[in-house]
């Protein structure tokens, strides 16, 4: 079974910058702000084909963000920002359940929005390294999820359809752009991350992640 995982906020918890928001702002609530204007700066190049590095637009949405605010952010606020993210803890279900999956004989794929360097440094960082058959940045595509580039990448580089490919993530707009690639897709309810009920359904869901892929793989056919 080929199990693709996204990295930020669904394997490792970006709850740990709250203090660097708090010092920044005096709020981490803050962090969820800047979260937001990062989404849109990377749909935004996505959408008319710009594609800037990761780091580049998570310190400009800071700066934008600090702008909002009537503030400034210096270049070492900026600097500990992108090591923040590249040294972010993995959420406590997310060891074991890797563990299982890959004692089981799945094939899983860390598939990220930021750059092949960082997610290095994120997976040696939070204790990751080594439970990952693939590790792929959208930087190979020049994309950015929910492109369906991005996702075809998976499936290119292991040679497979759509349909045998689930992405887990933690955010609405990931599991939908898998689907509306081919995918199968399993969501992850973090910390305020939320569906909308009456809108689109993942083929599976949970608030663990040990449950969520225990769940996939019960449910999906052997062979795949």
């Amino acid at each position: 079974m080929h199990i693709a995982f996204d990295i930020n906020e669904t394997l490792l918890d970006t709850a740990a910058l709250n203090p660097l928001f708090e010092g920044m702002f005096g709020t981490s609530q803050m962090r969820q702000v800047w979260f937001l204007t990062l989404q849109e700066h990377w749909m935004t190049a996505t959408l008319t084909d710009q594609f800037l590095p990761f780091g580049e637009l998570a310190t400009a949405a800071l700066r934008q963000v600090a702008q909002q605010q009537g503030q400034s952010v210096s270049e070492a606020q900026q600097q500990a920002l992108v090591e923040g993210l590249q040294t972010l803890p993995a959420h406590p279900d997310t060891l074991p359940a890797l563990e299982w999956l890959s004692r089981q004989g799945h094939t899983l794929t860390a598939l990220t929005n930021g750059s092949l360097t960082a997610l290095q440094k994120q997976l040696q960082h939070a204790g990751l390294t080594g439970l990952f058959d693939a590790e792929l940045s959208v930087e190979q595509v020049q994309r950015y999820k929910p492109a369906p580039q991005a996702y075809r990448l998976v499936m290119d580089h292991w040679g497979i359809d759509p349909g045998e490919m689930t992405m887990v993530a933690a955010h609405s707009w990931d599991v939908i752009g898998a689907s509306h690639a081919g995918c199968l897709t399993g969501f992850i309810a973090r910390p305020g991350k939320a569906l909308d009920p009456e809108g689109f359904r993942p083929t599976w869901q949970d608030t663990d992640l040990e449950s969520l892929t225990r769940q996939i793989v019960a449910a999906t056919p052997e062979d795949r």
